[in-house]
């Protein structure tokens, strides 16, 4: 769900910083990189260089990154092999990519950023790192995140945990990144890494990405295989790709996708989704687009949305205002449901680690590490989920049915009522200032449809309420992840809404 410890570098990555790069990282594509080293104008192991050279020269600012990989320039090494004999393994062989710290990665620390779990890494990697590592994908290393992805205390602070401290957004740095996926966020707005890899429960992916100013993909649920990957609900759960440009997510899910037989989830992917996803600018024309604009998130943020309706009908989209049914009820629900899955699959994880072996040695463990209670002490949802209904009980099993049924039906019936091609809305408000008094101040219903249903969304970068980035997310029904990439594709190369990030240190 989206729901202070120095950065960790390993000294044998120290090394000083590589000079300025012959071409824009920050605008800089996947494809862009591979033509780049198709023809010898760049190795990986430059590119990596050049992106642990940044993250030492600038994640001082923003603390994004809590742990880098000290084998990432023999990943990369290794890429320049392969594609030296011919054996290149396709768009991400030798891409820099960052993995959120609640994704196991064999032989590196994976913590979910709590204390408790600093122990032994993992001993495997996760399903999707994997497949990341069967593309070629170097692994720079880890980024930070919400501690326990948000679901510790009942008023949280995004991009804090007990591992890694407060991650800053890049943009201005007194506010926040919003959460979880805080450091997957910051990390790429900053060029940090090509990409980074996220997770979502309800907004986890989605709005750290609207909030600095990047692309994010939330995928169908089954899609991406959630095995070694800190849960909260296997309900809701999913992976997704963080970028700065939708075809650097589109080529990244691509590499993701697939089955797991550990994952019941993802048996029907290979049977539904095409090989790749194809992008096309020229998608939007002919397209019933819904505008769902959510005025409760301000003034500032409806202005980037109409702005977003009139480029949409600039390039041949009809759109129309709806309202979303259900989501009081769906509100209503979803808590009390999330409870349930978190104690049934927390326990089911932490038996696979060193360290706390369920949810109630967690709880203790909490109580008796100051650490992890240097920005906000409470571990309310810890102790309601503990206390919450087993998932054998009839009123939990009642309630879950009612809300997937109300989401699914709130995306699907405004899709068909409408005749829509797809639902737009406001991904996130402007990002507020960190607290650890007050928490957060989040107000983000536009992802919770999607979210619960386990269907796709796509937040773009589509403008900015003064020096804060605002995201549009595109959402539609289940497995129509091309199509909505498409849309946000054609979006963003008529639009051009994305700046980098300035680092301002507050705003006027």
């Amino acid at each position: 769900m989206r729901f202070t410890t120095p950065l960790v570098l390993l000294a044998t990555l120290a090394a000083p910083v590589a000079a300025a790069p012959a071409f824009d990282l920050d605008r800089a594509t996947i494809p862009d990189l591979q033509s780049r080293m198709d023809r010898g104008k760049v190795t990986a192991v430059r590119l990596t260089e050049l992106y642990l050279a940044r993250i030492r020269a600038l994640d001082g600012k923003i603390n994004s990154v809590v742990l880098l990989d000290p084998t990432a320039t023999d990943q990369a090494k290794a890429s320049d092999r392969r594609r030296r004999e011919g054996r290149s393994r396709g768009p991400l062989d030798g891409i820099p990519v960052l993995l959120k710290d609640n994704i196991d990665t064999a032989g590196l620390r994976t913590t979910g950023g709590s204390r408790a779990l600093m122990g032994a890494p993992p001993a495997k990697d996760a399903f999707l790192v994997q497949r990341l590592r069967a593309a070629g994908a170097v692994i720079l290393g880890k980024a930070n995140l919400s501690e326990w992805a948000n679901f510790r205390a009942a008023k949280p602070t995004s991009g804090w945990s007990g591992v890694g401290g407060q991650t800053h957004n890049p943009y201005v740095l007194d506010r926040n990144p919003c959460g979880s996926s805080a450091g997957s966020g910051a990390a790429v707005a900053a060029s940090l890494a090509q990409v980074a890899i996220g997770t979502e429960t309800d907004g986890s992916v989605v709005c750290p990405a609207g909030m600095t100013g990047i692309v994010g993909h939330k995928p169908t649920l089954g899609l991406v295989s959630r095995t070694g990957v800190v849960p909260i609900s296997a309900e809701q759960d999913t992976a997704g790709p963080m970028s700065r440009h939708v075809i650097d997510s589109a080529l990244t899910l691509a590499a993701l996708r697939g089955h797991d037989p550990q994952d019941p989830a993802t048996r029907a992917t290979a049977t539904v989704q095409p090989r790749d996803y194809r992008l096309d600018t020229r998608s939007l024309k002919g397209t019933r687009i819904g505008l769902w604009r959510l005025p409760v998130l301000g003034p500032d943020v409806d202005a980037v949305m109409t702005r977003s309706a009139e480029q949409l009908r600039a390039r041949g989209a009809q759109v129309v205002e709806i309202r979303m049914p259900y989501q009081e009820r769906i509100a209503q629900l979803e808590f009390p449901a999330l409870l349930t899955e978190f104690h049934r699959d927390i326990d089911k994880y932490l038996a696979t680690r060193n360290g706390p072996r369920d949810l109630a040695a967690l709880i203790e463990y909490n109580k008796n590490d100051p650490l992890e209670r240097t920005c906000f002490e409470g571990q309310e949802l810890f102790e309601a989920a503990l206390a919450a209904p087993p998932p054998t009980d009839p009123g939990y099993q009642a309630g879950r049915r009612e809300l997937t049924d109300l989401a699914k039906r709130s995306i699907d019936e405004t899709l068909a009522t409408h005749r829509l091609d797809a639902i737009i809305a406001p991904t996130n408000p402007p990002a507020w200032k960190t607290n650890c008094v007050t928490g957060d101040n989040d107000i983000i219903p536009s992802s919770t449809p999607a979210a619960v249903a386990g269907y796709p969304a796509v937040t773009v970068p589509a403008g900015f309420a003064g020096e804060l980035p605002v995201g549009v997310s595109f959402m539609a029904g289940r497995w129509s992840d091309g199509r909505l990439l498409s849309l946000a594709y054609a979006f963003e190369q008529h639009t051009s809404a994305r700046k980098p990030p300035k680092f301002l240190p507050a705003t006027p």
